[in-house]
């Protein structure tokens, strides 16, 4: 049988082509530069004991797809990936057949990662101890290179009507919680990895900076699950300010204020050099930098406090200037997706159980601003580029929608 599916080519003139000109006419990336198209094509098959089909039902478009579409993600993820694949990571979907121990129809949730146990490998180190999102066979095994679903041409993705994935991929959405709340479980899970990874001390001074989707789940997950103290949150538009305010930022700011706001908070010193931008000596215990920008990395580096900690929760785009890291002593540590977590009191839970806990529990609702059937793809991708200045968090496909 065939279905249909957004489907990213490889041409590297039309990838560079975008990077040069996606800030001054983004529209060109779903245009005459785009590298999506929408097929017809063979349904994926189940690629071992195991794995079964999924059809999507709701499935979110994410920064990092974003940056893949427009030309801004590194070369270094090219040999993470076999192409054409179908996009699409963030997934709620349904079961059509039993698999172990899940019944046909159950909704599940997907956890991205193709790791050894998708691959029918042996575990690695880091899958042994649960730390899945640092396997490092992503590219061995039987399945085709990809670092995760939606990276790989044997699985297909969310942006398309089915895909295929292993059950140690799936986690089975409770009945009291909505679609619209479920698609969000993926993200929600990263966010709880990377307010885990921050290390956040009793009290202490956090900054978060970006509140779209990922800043906003993150501030959520500090709130929740570490006892941070006054948290700064970096909102650029009018709608994030509302929503880091409503999900547990202490004060919120613009990015240009965001460096005199902590010096204020901390008492911290205020530099200026003779050419580049100010920094501070004291600051922020922990940043979590949930942009991934150049100006975003920058000023993580110059609000933060000797020694502290910065947490790269978005995806890079490009690099800044690494001097503070040096002279101040930084820890620069990545935060990619949740596994089994380490909470403060010792106990092991893993990140998509935390997230569902969380997604039961709060009102996530308005995160999903829009949804699209996958037949207005350009559409879709077009709003999710602008979505901060349209005042959107989440956009997302519904392939329940007609026309999907």
């Amino acid at each position: 049988m065939t279905t249909q599916a957004l489907e990213l080519f490889r041409s590297v003139p039309r990838y560079l082509a975008a990077r040069a000109l996606a800030d001054r006419a983004p529209g060109l990336v779903t245009g005459p530069l785009a590298t999506l198209r929408l097929v017809s094509k063979k349904d994926p098959e189940p690629l071992g004991p195991g794995w079964g089909r999924v059809r999507p039902r709701l499935a979110g478009i994410c920064g990092s797809d974003l940056a893949t579409i427009s030309g801004r993600s590194s070369f270094y993820f090219s040999a993470l990936v076999s192409m054409p694949f179908t996009p699409g990571h963030e997934v709620v979907g349904e079961l059509l057949e039993d698999v172990e121990d899940l019944p046909a129809g159950t909704r599940v949730v997907l956890e991205p990662v193709l790791r050894c146990a998708a691959r029918g490998l042996e575990p690695c180190a880091n899958c042994a101890a649960g730390l899945t999102g640092r396997c490092d066979r992503v590219t061995t095994g039987h399945v085709s290179p990809g670092l995760q679903t939606g990276y790989c041409r044997d699985t297909g993705g969310g942006w398309g009507r089915m895909f295929v994935a292993h059950r140690s991929q799936l986690h089975p959405v409770p009945d009291d919680l909505s679609d619209r709340r479920a698609v969000l479980v993926e993200p929600l899970a990263c966010a709880v990895h990377a307010a885990l990874r921050a290390a956040v001390e009793p009290d202490a001074e956090v900054l978060v900076i970006g509140a779209g989707t990922i800043g906003v789940l993150t501030l959520l997950a500090l709130r929740r699950l570490t006892r941070a103290g006054r948290i700064t949150a970096v909102a650029k538009h009018e709608r994030q300010r509302r929503f880091a305010g409503a999900f547990g930022a202490t004060a919120v700011v613009a990015p240009g204020e965001a460096l005199n706001a902590v010096r204020r908070a901390t008492r911290a010193l205020k530099l200026r050099p003779e050419i580049g931008p100010p920094f501070l000596l004291g600051g922020a215990d922990v940043t979590i930098d949930c942009v991934g920008s150049r100006a975003s990395l920058d000023l993580a580096l110059r609000a933060t406090r000797a020694g502290g900690r910065v947490v790269l929760a978005g995806i890079p785009v490009q690099g800044p200037d690494l001097t503070p890291l040096w002279f101040r002593e930084l820890e620069l540590v990545g935060a990619y997706t949740g596994g089994v977590e380490t909470l403060s009191e010792g106990e092991r839970r893993h990140a998509f159980d935390l997230a569902i806990e969380i997604a039961r529990e709060e009102p996530l609702d308005p995160i999903v601003g829009a949804t699209y059937p996958l037949e207005r793809w350009r559409d879709a991708v077009d709003h999710a580029l602008a979505a901060g200045r349209l005042g959107t968090l989440k956009v997302a496909f519904d392939l329940r929608a007609e026309g999907s």
